[in-house]
């Protein structure tokens, strides 16, 4: 099932002027995002208090979570008091997901800004600014209080994105610009959207009285009554959704149904994947057994000295691009947390036009992406960029850079519900009862009711996983020595192959691929391809590096497997049983456009996170993400078509489409 070509999000920074008071107004609309006289009064009065938000956040129980929705993020001050209300209210062991839809999101400047204005929300508006970065057109994933809370941003049209959102909202706060200025917000289209993600009681607060919002609302299934505002403010609405919850259209990509007696999770594979897996459970309470056939986590793909947040993109909004997309803003605002320099650089990542054909391509993605995610450079500019003498000009990412991967498993790994055991390989899972188990030959290694397997390619030893079309591909990396010239290459470059800003004394150089070899010593020949790689890239750069006199015999590298799937998606999700899956959906052989009405016949609690390749650091945190939503019933981090992309089940489905 290909892609089709999609338009891509149109987003924009908001542009903002600012009152004698110091309040921001939208130049577009022409209104203003909060109430002169008491933005805050307004905020807690028509989003908190009309949605009982104070006695639901203090009626949820260890592991219950609460998730708003809301049309407008604008300045994010209904996300901060809700925020504050969460944390005096709820219990410890709760958590809150808010998400919300932004067209026009502000820059980062403008965000402090105006948060500024609001001193008591300060901690809140702190934590919130120091993960405000690569917020891109799309779904993008902010982890706050620890993981507690999380802001899922749509940057975008809200008719465009909350179609494609998966998610149970429980509260709505309406807050886009006032009707007749943004009448855009609220149409009978959107309200549609917003029944759809709605359950009989979830409720809805919004600052207008209009009566044809009033009327369009009840007809999309709440019932809407007025209230008294706020200062001048004289009513506002209020209501609950009384029509009846949709469901999912397709079984086999359906939500599994959870009948779990404990929250403990086994994840098979402590690489990137692994870890991630691991972190985003423990985040939610799981406890969680991780385990590693090696000495230590990220010694296989993961375990490279430097790895590139490098972003292959589509103009035409595949799911692949718009995974990247997401994926990529998820990854950077976790490096937040590492040590730059040592850890990771956002010092840039130069992609070199070499020939017409990639000329023509970055001329598309320039023209399809904003500036502040990718810039079409000209030779002297990228030579500027770079600080070498380059061949041609390119395409710029200036936020990307190169990460140490074993520091961003470390990090993600390193918390207190995980426990890591290390030399311990799966050779075999068993069922037993409501439990999963983990067995080497005669011995136990761990049992839990959730199994994640995140081992690359090994998935495949087992029954339950070994028909997916999973393959290995070997990489090698060759560590170049520093040199004095050298330090003047100021960010990664690449062409067929890269070359990162040294790390350590060292230079990262790669990386071959080869489809065919099962051998992980280090190859002569694949550090000589990996010189000819640099000259490729930069003979200034192979000069400053003296590579015509080094012996690629005698240069250190590291080798590795990375694992990918035919259609270059990752493989994330829950896995079926494959016999009963064909057998249940056989119909389809026939008319591919069938939709059984048959629950589709998951292995409970056993999910996948592999099939990464080369854009693991990008894609496998998020993945982690996406595998804890399922579990947990939470708003997918991902569009859903983007979800059902990368499902295990599509290849079954596509084989029993093809008649095979």
């Amino acid at each position: 099932m290909p892609d089709a070509p999609l338009d891509l999000p149109e987003t924009r920074p908001a542009q903002l002027d600012w009152d004698a008071q110091g309040q921001p107004l939208s130049r577009l609309f022409g209104d203003v995002y909060f109430s002169n006289e008491n933005g805050l009064a307004e905020t807690r009065h028509v989003f908190l208090v009309n949605n009982d938000l104070p006695a639901r956040f203090n009626a949820l129980s260890e592991g219950e979570q609460l998730t708003i929705g809301e049309t407008g993020f604008g300045t994010g001050l209904n996300f901060l008091c809700a925020w504050q209300l969460f944390e005096q209210q709820a219990p410890a062991g709760a958590r809150l997901h808010f998400v919300s839809v932004e067209k026009y999101p502000l820059d980062y400047a403008d965000l402090q800004r105006a948060l500024a204005l609001w001193p008591e929300l300060a901690p809140y508006a702190h934590e919130l600014l120091g993960q405000y970065v690569a917020l891109h057109p799309g779904f993008q994933r902010l982890n706050l209080a620890g993981g507690r809370v999380v802001l899922t941003l749509l940057i975008g049209d809200a008719l465009e994105m909350l179609p494609q959102l998966d998610a149970h909202i429980d509260a709505w706060f309406l807050d886009g610009f006032a009707p007749a200025k943004n009448p855009q917000m609220w149409t009978a289209e959107l309200f549609a959207e917003l029944a759809r993600l709605s359950a009989p009681g979830t409720s809805i607060g919004t600052f207008t009285s209009t009566g044809y919002v009033r009327r369009r609302l009840n007809d999309a299934g709440f019932k809407m009554k007025r209230v008294p505002g706020l200062g001048s403010k004289w009513e506002v609405l209020k209501g609950q959704f009384v029509g009846s919850a949709t469901g999912a259209s397709k079984p086999w990509f359906a939500r599994p149904p959870q009948h779990l007696c404990e929250r403990r999770a086994l994840v098979i594979g402590a690489g990137m994947a692994g870890c991630a897996t691991a972190s985003s459970l423990a985040a939610r309470g799981w406890q969680v057994t991780l385990l590693e056939r090696h000495a230590t986590i990220a010694e296989e793909a993961s375990g490279n000295p430097q790895g590139v947040l490098y972003l292959k993109l589509s103009a035409h909004g595949t799911a692949l691009s718009r995974l990247i997309v997401s994926g990529f803003g998820h990854t950077r605002r976790l490096l937040e947390r590492l040590q730059k320099g040592h850890d990771w650089d956002n010092c840039g990542v130069l992609q070199l036009a070499l020939d017409d054909k990639e000329v023509q391509r970055q001329a598309q993605l320039a023209a399809a992406f904003p500036s502040d995610l990718l810039i079409n450079l000209d030779r002297a500019a990228a030579e500027t960029k770079a600080g070498i003498q380059l061949p041609a000009g390119g395409l710029f990412y200036p936020q990307a850079g190169w990460v140490h991967p074993p520091a961003l498993c470390r990090l993600l790994a390193e918390q207190p519900n995980i426990r890591l055991q290390l030399h311990q390989e799966a050779l075999e899972l068993r069922r037993d009862g409501q439990t999963w188990q983990a067995w080497n030959n005669t011995e136990l290694l761990a049992s839990a009711a959730v199994v994640v397997l995140a081992g690359a390619a090994e998935i495949k030893r087992f029954p339950y996983s070994a028909e997916l079309p999973l393959k290995r591909i070997r990489g090698q990396i060759s560590r170049i020595p520093a040199t004095t010239q050298s330090t003047a290459l100021r960010s990664v470059v690449c062409a067929s192959g890269y070359i990162a800003p040294a790390r350590l004394g060292e230079h990262t150089l790669g990386a071959s691929f080869d489809f065919k070899s099962d051998d992980l010593a280090l190859n002569s020949l694949d550090n000589a391809d990996n010189l000819v790689l640099l000259e490729e890239i930069s003979s200034d750069l192979a000069e400053r590096l003296h590579s015509a006199q080094l012996d690629p015999a005698k240069l250190e590298g590291r080798a590795a497997f990375r694992c990918t799937s035919p259609d270059y998606l990752p493989i994330v999700g829950p896995l079926a049983n494959r016999s009963a899956f064909v057998e249940a959906y056989a119909v389809l052989t026939k008319d591919a456009r069938q939709v059984p009405d048959i629950p589709c016949p998951w292995l409970e609690g056993l999910y996948i996170n592999s099939g990464h390749g080369s854009r693991g650091l990008i894609t496998a945190p998020l993945s982690g993400e996406l595998i804890a939503a399922w579990l947990d019933n939470e708003p997918l981090p991902v569009p859903r078509d983007v979800a059902e992309a990368c499902h295990p089940n599509r290849f079954a489905l596509r084989l029993l489409i093809r008649g095979q």
